[in-house]
């Protein structure tokens, strides 16, 4: 578990001492550490630059080696120069062994949520006796929580692009699309323009489908209220936005409710600045549905931090604590979901300042009517 200092140290290093793999070098003494082991996923993609499917990075005090195989040879050498890159044909737990082995390392830290049992027992089974392998949660996260210039231009990037796919094939949308053919449409749109991927599965559901928050998009027509959510990897950073769509005039008590979540998710934009614990965001938002009456019907947290996940620490919710800072990238969305009615949600994706927020999406959020 980090703390408030350890998270203000970390993010100094970063700045300051040659990027994020030099701020975990620099770090490993404070922490009692040899060594600090990264597998796959963001993490080492943050630490490296690489993207490869098959990889392994070790970071010393002196040195970062990344492990990988052959198909990524000339990949692994273009991606992460600031690594000394080993091509292995074998195992890489082996080489990775072997390397602690070589270097007498003993305490080796290594993430246990990024961390397979298999893999785990594997590494402990050929390291030397004298070697410990040391479970250390949420450094990175943390690390990543703060992103840096080049992190916020991506991240920018990717809300724009996924903005412009949105009005592109909301401009093409009439009554009797099917939700599944609008969400291919709306994907479609993210790649024409340049997106590797989407952030997610993309999330369309009309009628009473809306309540589900995390609905897969179905064989109906549109009908309804629709909620629309999506996001695009651009340059590998998320993006993510909900807006609302309806087919048709919308009633009088569709109206009230836009209205109380627009107002509910405009007040925790302004409870949004440096400082400020992430559960009073949240509050924010319950306290303006709670005046409408439809704060039961808000049954997720308020937001969260994206980057090169989707989910990323901080979360946005009751009882969080985290301290917002300056250079973090969260969502606001909160939502209303009633059972055999419909559900709305709103989101943007934020910058965090000392003073307030920029907010990084574009997209109106009025209640598009088709």
């Amino acid at each position: 578990m980090h703390t408030k200092q350890d998270a203000a140290s970390s993010a100094n290093a970063k700045r300051s001492a040659g990027g994020p793999a030099a701020a975990v070098s620099a770090g490993l003494a404070g922490r009692k550490l040899d060594a600090f082991l990264v597998a796959l996923g963001p993490n080492l993609r943050y630490l490296s630059g690489f993207t490869g499917s098959n990889g392994s990075l070790l970071v010393t005090p002196e040195e970062r080696v990344l492990f990988t195989d052959p198909r990524y040879a000339i990949q692994a050498k273009q991606e992460a120069p600031a690594c000394r890159v080993a091509i292995l044909k074998g195992k890489l737990t082996d080489a990775v062994a072997a390397a602690i082995s070589s270097r007498r390392l003993t305490r080796i830290g290594f993430e246990p949520a990024r961390t397979t049992c298999d893999r785990l027992e594997a590494l402990k089974a050929r390291l030397p006796m004298r070697a410990a392998l040391e479970p250390v949660t949420g450094w990175i996260e943390t690390l990543r929580m703060v992103k840096s210039p080049e992190e916020i231009g991506r991240i920018r990037r990717s809300v724009l692009l996924n903005s412009r796919a949105f009005e592109q094939a909301v401009s093409r949308l009439h009554p009797g699309v099917s939700e599944r053919d609008f969400a291919a449409e709306l994907e479609y749109r993210m790649r024409r323009l340049g997106a590797e991927k989407p952030s997610f599965e993309t999330i369309v559901a009309g009628g009473v489908r809306s309540a589900l928050p995390h609905a897969q998009p179905g064989p109906a027509p549109l009908r309804g209220l629709v909620v629309v959510d999506m996001g695009a990897f651009v340059e590998g950073y998320a993006s993510d936005m909900t807006r609302m769509i309806h087919v048709g005039v919308p009633n009088a008590r569709v109206k009230r409710a836009y209205k109380a979540v627009l107002e509910a998710q405009l007040a925790a934009i302004d409870a949004v600045r440096a400082g400020v614990a992430a559960e009073r965001v949240d509050r924010a938002a319950r306290k303006t549905l709670k005046a409408y009456g439809l704060d039961r019907a808000f049954i997720h947290s308020t937001g969260h931090g994206l980057g090169l996940e989707i989910h990323e620490p901080p979360r946005l919710g009751v009882r969080e604590k985290t301290l917002l800072r300056a250079g973090m990238a969260i969502t606001i969305e909160p939502g209303v979901y009633i059972e055999g009615w419909g559900g709305i949600r709103i989101e943007d994706t934020v910058l965090v300042t000392e003073t307030g927020c920029e907010i990084l999406t574009p997209t109106p959020k009025s209640l598009r009517q088709v």
